[in-house]
């Protein structure tokens, strides 16, 4: 049964560090939230890239954007600039950057659980046995 809860960024369950940013995780029932900062002069394809070990980044992002100015391509050559303040849906197949000298800070609904996690560490968790979960 679901239960009423609340947490905060101030005790992550886990924090990811890469070149130039960090994303912190927190876990709230099922659902894992990111607060990712970017910054300035970070690259998906420079900071991220080799720990993903994929083309382009391969996760959606949902997210509300707190600060700085990040610029997105798709793979297929649509851009996108996102600002402090503005909510962005970005499908898998991207690259993305800093604008500017103003790190980028935004809350990941979505895209975050094995964001910026080595590759082989994510292949050996997806064919690991599932354990039970259990409780805080």
């Amino acid at each position: 049964m679901a239960k009423i809860e609340s947490r905060n960024f101030k005790n992550p369950d886990e924090v990811r560090t890469f070149t130039k940013g960090k994303v912190e995780l927190v876990k709230l029932g099922e659902a894992t939230i990111g607060r990712a900062t970017f910054e300035p002069g970070w690259r998906w394809s420079t900071c991220v890239k080799l720990l993903a070990n994929t083309k382009s980044c391969e996760a959606a992002h949902f997210g509300y954007q707190l600060s700085g100015t990040m610029r997105v391509r798709m793979d297929d050559g649509t851009e996108l600039e996102t600002k402090a303040g503005e909510i962005a849906s970005i499908p898998p197949g991207h690259d993305a950057w800093v604008v500017g000298n103003e790190s980028v800070v935004v809350l990941d609904f979505q895209g975050m659980p094995n964001y910026a996690k080595e590759a082989a560490t994510q292949a050996a968790q997806t064919s690991a046995p599932r354990l039970a979960k259990t409780s805080r």
